[in-house]
Formats: C-alpha cells, sequence, structure tokens
C-alpha cells in the first residue's frame, strides 16, 4: 500500500509529467474488483473527462487530488498497487483500474492489488468525502510540530488506551503513515510497538515526533519504499531498517537479534533491547 512518500513522489512526478495534457478518453476498469470504489458510471466517467485539462495535483495524506479543468477533480485515495504513466506509443497494461488516455498519444493506468477509491467529483465536493472532510494535520504541513503530537497524545489517553504502533497505524490520526513506515520510526524512536503512549515522557514524545519527520523526509528523499514503484515504473531507493528481512539479524545499534510479533492486525518488527 502507498503511504505519505509515495504519495508525495506521484504527485511531484504527475505535475512535472502530466499537468496541461488534454483527456482525450477516461475509462474506469475492465477487470472487476470488489474493493476499488467509483463514484460514476463507465458512461458518466467517459462523458465527464473527455476534453478536460490536467491541472496541478496535490496530495493530503493518503489521498491523491488531480484537478481536471474545468470543473473536477479525480481522487484516488487509499491506494496500493501502480499509478503509471505511459508515454506516446508505450505498451499500456491488459488490464487495470482506471485509464485515461491524454491527445498525444500518452496515458495513465491505475491498478490495485488490495482496495482504493478512483473518484471524480466537482471541484470542491471532494472535500464532503468520508474521510477527506474530517483529515487531520499531516507530517508534511507547518502545522505538524511537537506541539501539536504531543496535544495529540493528550487527547488519546482522554480516549482510552492507546499504543505507539495504534498511534501511528490506527484511523488515521497522522494520515498517511502506515505499518511500513511505522517500524522505522518506532526503531529511530526507541518505542516498542505496544508502549502505551501516556507513559512517555515528553523527550520521549521529542524523539518520537523527530522519527516521524525525518523518516518521512528520507523516504520521500529518497522516492519511496524499494517495493513499491513510482509514476515511471521504478521502485524507490528507501530500504527499511525493520521488515521481515531484519528478524533474526543484528540489530543495526545494538547488535540484539530483531524480533518479530503479530500485533493490531499486522506484523511488527522490532529490537527487544533497543525497543522499550
Amino acid at each position: 500500500m502507498f503511504e505519505l512518500p509515495e504519495f508525495v513522489t506521484l504527485t511531484r512526478q504527475i505535475n512535472d509529467t502530466l499537468l496541461g495534457k488534454v483527456v482525450q478518453t477516461g475509462c474506469l476498469g475492465n477487470t472487476p474488483h470488489k474493493f476499488v470504489w467509483y463514484n460514476r458510471s463507465h458512461e458518466e466517467f467517459k462523458s465527464l473527462t473527455h476534453g478536460k485539462t490536467v491541472g496541478n495535483a496535490r496530495t493530503r495524506g493518503k489521498w491523491l487530488f488531480i484537478p481536471l479543468e474545468p470543473g473536477y477533480v479525480l481522487v484516488l485515495g487509499e491506494c496500493g498497487g501502480k499509478v503509471l504513466y505511459h508515454a506516446p506509443g508505450a505498451k499500456r497494461p491488459d488490464k487495470y483500474h482506471l485509464l485515461i488516455s491524454f491527445e498525444d498519444g500518452s496515458s495513465l493506468s491505475v491498478t490495485t492489488q488490495m482496495w482504493g477509491a478512483m473518484e471524480l467529483y466537482k471541484q470542491g465536493e471532494e472535500n464532503n468525502r468520508q474521510y477527506i472532510r474530517d483529515i487531520r494535520i499531516t507530517p508534511v504541513e507547518p502545522e505538524f510540530t511537537c506541539e501539536y503530537l504531543s496535544a495529540l497524545i493528550d487527547e488519546l489517553t482522554t480516549r482510552g488506551k492507546w499504543s505507539a504502533k495504534g498511534l501511528l497505524t490506527q484511523d488515521q490520526l497522522i494520515p498517511g503513515l502506515g505499518n511500513a513506515i511505522a517500524q522505522d520510526i518506532l526503531f529511530r524512536a526507541r518505542l516498542h510497538p505496544r508502549r502505551p503512549v501516556d507513559t512517555l515522557s515528553s523527550d520521549q514524545r521529542s524523539d518520537l515526533y523527530q522519527a516521524i519527520v525525518e523518516t518521512v523526509e528520507e523516504v520521500t528523499g529518497k522516492g519511496g519504499r524499494y517495493d513499491e514503484v513510482d509514476l515511471y515504473n521504478q521502485p524507490g531507493g528507501y530500504i527499511r531498517l525493520m521488515d521481515r528481512h531484519a528478524v533474526g539479524n543484528p540489530c543495526p545499534r545494538c547488535g540484539c537479534k530483531i524480533e518479530k510479533i503479530q500485533y493490531l492486525g499486522g506484523a511488527c518488527y522490532f529490537c527487544p533491547s533497543c525497543q522499550q
């Protein structure tokens, strides 16, 4: 699944490559997938996208917004899989969940392996969609400060018990983060995935904040994670410290063997010595 760094990378590349292109034909998927969400019929999508011009894309969390001007915006949300650009004359995928062909012969395809929203809204109406209208501040926005994170933790402690992993991965409390990037954030912050956030000292909150910001910046700077691809079908350059390949190997910080547990619906990789 794409996380914030992948969406930021895709947004930049879309603006570099697709800005100003005119849509010839917009097609919804030719491959059924019950976990791909559309809000238009095939005919509606084709009619409403024809002749539209690609505007400046933007992203928030795990949502990508591509203006189709005048008047509409294509929304890709919570997606995993591939969002690919195809130059004029290049082979397009035989199966896809979205395909937009441009007048210059190039195209954009979207396929997903798990789930995702591929929806077309009148501009402004996308902000009323569930999961978009209430989206919180993301780690790439200037409002995401250490004070903001600490206030968020204080808010959570009034709503019950929350763990460090839960803070990073559940309910999009910090939009754009997911289980993959959370592993390295927790390692950098020296926090166990099950660590209750109401036990974090002021210094530990500050360390967690720095770990979030620095990890997102590094992954984004390297074009995303190594097991995801960008708009040009190139893998990202960030190799995770804590993933399935790390299990049983020495911790890069202290040498203790990395362990794996199942927690909150997914695997967690951590150092039992460093991450308390």
